[in-house]
Formats: C-alpha cells, structure tokens, sequence
C-alpha cells in the first residue's frame, strides 16, 4: 500500500512539473473580470490532469500486483477498480474539457457528472441501503431504486461542491487529502485494504500536486481535479458504508459537510438574490475570509501581496474542515452524535458567515 502512494505521488510531481515547465502558451486564462481569479498572472489550471494520470498509473499497478500474486497481494485490487477507473472518465473529462476551452457549460458538465453516477451504479452496483433511520431505511429495503437516485444524486453533485471551495491555494487539495485519509483510516478498521488502497492513492497524488499548487500557486487543479476529488470519494463513500453494515452512512455525510453545505447554502443564497445557482460570485464562505479575515500582508509588489492573503486564507478553512473530520473519525459507528455534529456544523457556519459579512469577526482570528 505504501509502495502504491509513493508511485501516486512521484508520478502527481513529476506529471505537474512537466505541466508547469511546458504549458506555456497552451492554457486557456481566466479574464480580469472573473470573480473566481485571486491571482495575477496566467497560471495552468490542468492540474487535474497530472493526479489523473497518477492515479491511473499506481491503480493500475495495484490491479497487476493483485493478478500476479493473487491472494498473496496485500492490496486486493480486483476487478471491480478497473469498473471504478472507467466510471470516472466521464466527469474528469469534462472537467478537463472546462480547463481547457472555459466553453463547457454548466448543465453539459453537470449530464458529464450524472453519467459517471449511472456508470458507477451500473458497474459497481451502487446505492444507498441504508441512513440507519427505520422510518426511511424500511422504505430503501421495499425500494432499492431510491437509495441508487440517493447515490445519483450524491457523485453528480459533490464534483461541483469540490469545485466551489477550489477558490485559493492548496484549499480544495487541502481538504481532499484530509477526507481521503479520514476514509482509509475507517476503511482499514473494517479490513477493507482495496479501497483504503484507493483513497491512500487519491491522497498522495493530490499530495504531489500541491507541491506545485501550495504555497507557490505555480499550478491549479482546476474543474478537472475537483471532479476528480468529487467522484473518488463519492464512489468510495458510497462503497464503504455499502460493504460494511457497522459504518454508519452519516459517517461521510459528515466528513463532507463543508462542502455540501457550502454548495447548498450558495444555492439558497443566489435564489434568494433572484439569480441563477450556476452563476460564479464572490460571496462564498472561502472568498469572505480572504477579504474580511485575512489582512495585515504589506507588499510594495501587489502580486505578491495577493499570491500572501491567497496562501493565509486556506488555513483557515482546513481548520474549519478538521472540526468536522475529528469528530467523525471518532464517532464513525454512531449515527445519532454524527447527525448531530451535521447539525453543529449548519448552524455553526451560517453564525460564521454572518458574523464575517457583519463584521463581527472576533479579533483573535485576525491576527
């Protein structure tokens, strides 16, 4: 397994370096008008593409260590994750698509999400058995076909909720890295070593990534590496709590609530605005601590001024996620305290949220 994540990481590094040393020209850039872009300068944002190729790379070893030496092999990769690498393909390349034309439109990449979901249920058999709720658990048993639109529901939208948090260096990888880590910790405690194989992968490569990504922003991960991000631990969300009956399905719900309800609590906010979901602003959680938290940099060069704040900003948010990843590593088998700590979280967030946009942000979290 370890052998597996360093080829991961090796060939994310090695990938993202040739990226950024010959891309030159070939990337397309944002605008100067974009609210998305805090950053000067043209930067590739195909990162995506090198942890693609990383992963494919150390699975595909994994499945030809798996085939040579059978029950000997410590990893277990068996046909099923070439199923999990062919169920992915739709959603990363319409990222990558995105990064490379900025011409796909929302609803083609969200159809290029929902066809990743289909292939997952169709391949890999996937749904949603249970919420551990007999009131609705009952009615998934009589009705298999509502915990699949669940599981739908869940790989094509958690791609676009990564991709909304992916605003500043190092905070969207940031956070991938901590939940895949989190998932292969509770993977290993039920002895299920493939897919925590998979998610130790998925963490190392987007561990070489970040090496061009934090704190130098030398590269971006783009659609493509949100989607990436998505997909790999909807699908393996999804499997865990499928395979084994002790691990609470509130479990990754919660260990994914920054991002879910990040997207939700967006969605809410621009139709409350009259404005389209789809549309990009800069109001989002991540964008307020940037410019009402994160001050006090002075630089006579405002590219390194900006390149400063866009680095001080992701801590912030890795500490807000590790207030839902702590609890939930610890809790994974009880349902009712990790619905609570969902509930905590809710409620915390939109406090913080409006406290920051009231300017009411404690002084201690400025300094």
């Amino acid at each position: 397994m370890i052998w597996l994540s360093t080829i991961a990481f090796f060939f994310a590094l090695i990938s993202g370096g040739m990226i950024v040393r010959w891309s030159g020209d070939h990337h397309v850039v944002y605008g100067e008008d974009m609210p998305q872009r805090f950053h000067f300068g043209d930067v590739p944002r195909i990162g995506g593409l090198a942890v693609m190729v990383a992963l494919l790379l150390s699975w595909s070893a994994g499945m030809i260590s798996t085939a040579f030496f059978g029950d000997l092999s410590a990893l277990r990769m068996k046909i099923w994750v070439g199923w999990f690498m062919l169920a992915i393909m739709p959603a990363v390349i319409g990222g990558l698509a995105e990064d490379l034309t900025q011409r796909l439109s929302v609803r083609y990449r969200l159809l290029l999400t929902g066809l990743t979901g289909v292939l997952g249920i169709w391949l890999l058999d996937l749904g949603v058995p249970r919420l551990d709720l007999p009131w609705i658990d009952g009615m998934l048993a009589w009705a298999p076909w509502i915990g699949m639109g669940i599981a739908l529901l869940a790989i094509a939208g958690l791609p676009h909720a990564f991709n909304i948090i992916d605003g500043y260096n190092g905070l969207a990888g940031m956070v991938a890295v901590i939940i895949c880590l989190a998932l292969a910790h509770v993977a290993l405690q039920v002895g299920d070593r493939a897919l925590a194989a998979l998610l130790l992968s998925t963490a190392a490569a987007t561990g070489g990534f970040l090496v061009w990504n934090y704190p130098r922003g030398m590269l971006f991960a783009g659609d493509g590496g949100a989607y990436i991000w998505g997909v790999v631990i909807a699908f393996s969300s999804i499997l865990l709590v499928q395979r084994h009956a002790q691990v609470s399905p509130w479990f990754p719900m919660l260990l994914l609530i920054y991002p879910v309800w990040e997207t939700v609590f967006s969605i809410y906010r621009k139709l409350m605005r009259g404005d389209s979901p789809g549309m990009a602003d800069a109001l989002h959680f991540h964008q307020l601590v940037y410019r009402r938290i994160v001050w006090g940099v002075f630089h006579d060069d405002e590219s390194r001024q900006m390149l400063m704040r866009n680095n001080r900003t992701s801590p912030y948010l890795w500490a807000f996620t590790l207030l839902t990843v702590l609890p939930a590593v610890l809790f994974w088998r009880n349902t009712w305290v990790l619905m609570a700590f969902c509930a905590l979280f809710m409620i915390s967030y939109v406090c913080a949220y409006l406290a920051i946009v009231r300017f009411k942000v404690p002084g201690w979290l400025q300094k």
